[in-house]
């Protein structure tokens, strides 16, 4: 035990002797893991899933980061009960005493989840830069992601190596995360308090923290009232309707996924282990994710969601609303509404508008044989094609803006709420508190903060799971060498990701990830129940019912927002055989996991 250690115990068990008062100040200054999280949960992908979900379903959806972090806080309380009551270490509990294919997955699938979401990070930060603090140095080319990145990199591999140092600089490490959350927070609750004393906020908001199943398989009621409009006809009422249903269950799974991921499910009981904590902490380790980690998600985000809801939720920009082609073709939603467009094709053969779709396929056809030019031309030959292509584009821009300004002012607004912005368009939601041109530096800020404190910690969490699997779990060597190859991944996202809108590749993470988290889920709820594990401090009687309810009902809804991802993924000619393939051999090796477990137990018996 540390000399830190020992005087945190003591801290603590003086201040418990002392009453409710002080073991609450002792709790305050002691925290620690609990801020750890938040930094991680406060990230892209709650920062892009609370947008989308303000922008898609307005108020409507605010419950679903409500029970999505309940049910993180639920298995994240589990967890750390088992590792402080036993003092073992998750990954060799889970194998000894449980299954170890199921703990071998879990954390392969903590290094997998790390990849997977350091790469929107990187793009959130790097988006945040363009298009909010520093338009003019940098642009879109791939050197000058390279370099912001590279940059980026750097700057938090030098304090990654800090936060491994006892000391200062591990406090300070502390304290820097802290104050990240804690400017998050109040940035984004003044916003919702100044959009509140304007008299923007209705009783309608209040209802949205009650969940309501119906939102799954439904717009919201505010869309639905466009859909429903008499100037759409039913052919493509149905194309907007299947659009919205599917995009909003994206984002809803996106959400639930950043709220506590799987690598959040190691992180957590790994830096409580770290500072020497035992089961003298249990109950310093509950008020910390609730106070350090649930309450100021559920702020922020409810925030985020309410300012965006109250910016954009069936809304558009006045060019976009325009009768005159070249206005809307300066909108920022124009992109996102003449795409849509092309994807009504098939709704437009059915309504029997052949001079629409004759256009759109002149226009491709064009494109696509200047391109096959250009590949196979010589390079002075190059020029004069890239010329002419840069023409047809702009008129068929200017084409699919006609085509906009044929369509029904509703059917636009459908259009908009299926929209992937970038910073610059989603700052417009602190506008209402901050005016537009401060609302675009202070987002700006925000999004880069919370991004690269992300990208920290994603870093160390994949430090901690190297040193594990490899046997050495306290040598630095393998914690820098994990920390490494995450940062590599990350700046990676140059070549990975090539989409219009940075902020998306959160929401893609996101529905790759919730695939992963059942599994952590179903390893915490067998291994509190696991007697051979918690010995004596195995919950009994009403608590462990308790237990059992709360952590059946949130294993339940994350297996459910999983098997909907999954669906979709097999549904995907190109990835389903592989996902279906990889699933039954998980569960084959899960059956031979608890056999071998079951022998060993048996042979350790007699």
């Amino acid at each position: 035990m540390s000399d830190q250690t020992f005087r945190d115990r003591e801290i603590l068990s003086a201040a418990q002797a002392k009453g409710p008062v002080s073991t609450l100040g002792a709790y305050l200054r002691l925290s620690g893991p609990g801020w750890l999280q938040s930094a991680i949960t406060l990230g892209g992908g709650s920062l892009a899933g609370a947008l989308y979900l303000g922008m898609t379903g307005g108020y409507s959806l605010l419950w679903v980061q409500l029970v999505a972090i309940f049910c993180g806080v639920v298995m994240l309380s589990a967890i750390s009960y088992v590792t402080l009551s036993t003092g073992e270490r998750p990954y060799r509990a889970m194998n000894q005493h449980i299954n170890p294919v199921l703990g071998t997955a879990w954390i392969l699938a903590t290094i997998l989840a790390n990849m997977i979401y350091i790469l929107p990070q990187f793009s959130l930060a790097f988006d945040a830069l363009q298009t909010n603090l520093m338009p003019e140095q940098v642009n879109d080319s791939t050197g000058s992601k390279l370099i912001v990145s590279a940059i980026i990199a750097a700057i938090a591999m030098v304090i990654v190596v800090m936060s491994l140092k006892p000391g200062w600089m591990s406090k300070m490490f502390d304290l820097l995360l802290k104050l990240i959350v804690g400017a998050i927070v109040v940035c984004f609750v003044l916003a919702v308090v100044q959009l509140a004393m304007k008299g923007f906020i209705t009783a309608d908001l209040l209802m949205g923290f009650i969940p309501d199943l119906n939102r799954l398989t439904s717009p919201a009621p505010s869309i639905n009232a466009l859909l429903v409009s008499e100037s759409i006809p039913g052919e493509v009422r149905s194309f907007w309707d299947q659009q919205l249903v599917s995009y909003k269950q994206e984002k809803m799974i996106g959400t639930a996924a950043a709220a506590v991921g799987i690598n959040m499910t190691f992180l957590l009981p790994y830096s409580m282990l770290a500072r020497g904590w035992d089961k003298t902490f249990r109950g310093l380790a509950r008020w910390d994710l609730v106070t350090g980690m649930a309450i100021p998600f559920i702020a922020v985000t409810s925030c985020i969601v309410i300012t965006t809801a109250y910016g954009f939720h069936g809304k558009a920009d006045q060019e976009l609303l325009s009768n005159d082609p070249a206005v809307i073709a300066t909108s920022g939603f124009f992109g996102t509404v003449s795409g849509k467009l092309e994807g009504k094709k098939g709704k437009l053969q059915a309504m029997g508008d052949t001079e629409t779709l004759e256009r759109l396929a002149v226009m491709n056809s064009g494109i696509k044989s200047i391109k096959d030019q250009i590949e196979k031309s010589a390079d002075d030959e190059k020029e004069g094609l890239q010329e002419n292509l840069a023409k047809l584009v702009k008129e068929k821009k200017l084409a699919l803006a006609e085509l906009v300004a044929a369509m029904p002012e509703e059917e636009r607004l459908l259009a908009v709420a299926l929209a992937k912005p970038n910073t610059r368009q989603l700052a417009k939601s602190l506008e209402p508190l901050l005016g537009e041109k401060n609302s675009n530096l202070v987002f700006g800020i925000g999004v880069l903060a919370m991004a690269f404190s992300s990208i920290i910690i994603l870093m160390l969490i994949n430090g901690f799971a190297f040193g594990e699997i490899f046997g050495n779990y306290d040598s630095p060597a393998w914690r820098l060498l994990g920390a490494l190859l995450a940062v590599a991944v990350g700046v990676a996202w140059v070549w990975l990701w090539d989409g219009e809108s940075k902020t998306y590749l959160a929401i893609v993470a996101g529905t790759f990830a919730i695939l992963l988290l059942p599994i952590a889920y179903l390893a915490f709820l067998l291994m509190m129940n696991s007697r051979s594990l918690m010995g004596d401090e195995k919950p009994e009687g009403a608590r462990m019912a308790i237990w059992n309810v709360l952590m059946l009902l949130s294993l339940g809804i994350v297996s459910f927002a999983g098997y909907t991802s999954l669906c979709a993924k097999i549904a995907n000619p190109a990835t389903g055989g592989m996902v279906v393939g990889g699933v039954i051999t998980f569960a084959l090796l899960m059956l031979v996991g608890f056999s071998a477990c079951e022998r060993n137990k048996t042979v350790e018996t007699h």
